[in-house]
């Protein structure tokens, strides 16, 4: 009974890891760029219940004989195994705010702290007064040959993430975005946007703010190119791929789990209390 006891408490506290999770997820569906959590359990390993004292014999298949039959398997409860984060592509909305970019595909934008490079889905950038483009923060996003420095109103990003500048567009903010095949011929080449991938994303660790950072299982940043190198929308941001119905529905699932787990640990406290009162009568 004991046993059960601890049985019951593991699953609970697995069902406070779910919750944990998924009330991070709901309370980020509004953050550009973020990618909602899942938390994997594994069972503990389960025991095999044989019959004792048993005067028959069972004969297997292959002809060796066991005087004590095996009659089941005993779980003995579960822990969370890892929070998984579920990379899939958020839904792309236009904003015509050409300092806002999205990546169609797999890949991240980076973006340097103070300690170090960052990774990021979130395109939502803005200028700074010395005309670098950095994020709402300040942090600066990162080209290929460093911080990005524009002018504003005065750059085009294309899909390549290439980044374009001419004195002929200053102030037509709409034009930068929707540009005609033609208008591409006379832009001046400024940089490119470092977008990176790695060889196993879902090691990277989240930092907060829609940041990652690579560690040793992930893999080091890798500059994307060919078909692997997602699009860039200049124009749009990227949302969360939280599903918040979806998300709801999960929660009520593991407020019932834990319930149920909570009514076994009563119960088997119940039997337990009883076998000592009628061992004590004895």
């Amino acid at each position: 009974m004991i046993r059960g006891l601890y049985t019951g408490a593991s699953g609970m506290v697995v069902q406070m890891h779910r919750l944990d999770t998924i009330s991070n997820n709901l309370a980020n569906v509004d953050l550009n760029g973020y990618k909602r959590d899942t938390a994997i359990n594994k069972a503990f390993p389960e025991i095999l219940l044989r019959r004792m004292n048993d005067d028959g014999m069972f004969v297997f298949p292959l002809g060796s004989i066991d005087t004590t039959p095996i009659v089941g398997k005993l779980g003995t409860g579960a822990e969370l195994n890892e929070v998984f984060t579920v990379f899939t592509q958020g839904s792309l909305k236009q904003t015509e705010n050409p300092f806002d970019l999205a990546l169609e595909g797999e890949g991240f934008l980076t973006v340097l702290l103070p300690d170090g490079e960052r990774y990021t889905r979130n395109g939502s950038f803005l200028l700074n007064d010395e005309g670098f483009l950095v994020t709402k923060r300040g942090e600066f996003v990162l080209g290929e040959n460093g911080p990005i420095k524009i002018k504003k109103n005065n750059f085009v990003i294309d899909q390549d993430g290439v980044i374009y500048q001419n004195s002929t567009f200053a102030g037509d903010e709409r034009r930068l975005v929707s540009l005609e095949e033609n208008e591409w011929e006379n832009l001046e080449r400024l940089d490119r946007l470092k977008i990176v991938d790695f060889n196993r994303p879902r090691y990277l660790k989240k930092m907060g703010d829609s940041f990652w950072r690579d560690t040793e299982e992930s893999g080091p940043a890798e500059i994307a190119a060919g078909d692997g190198r997602p699009k860039v929308r200049q124009g749009f941001l990227e949302s969360s791929n939280v599903n918040v119905v979806t998300e709801m529905v999960q929660m009520i699932e593991v407020q019932r789990t834990y319930e149920a787990n909570q009514k076994m640990i009563q119960t088997q406290d119940s039997l337990l209390g009883r076998l000592i009162n009628e061992a004590l009568r004895v």
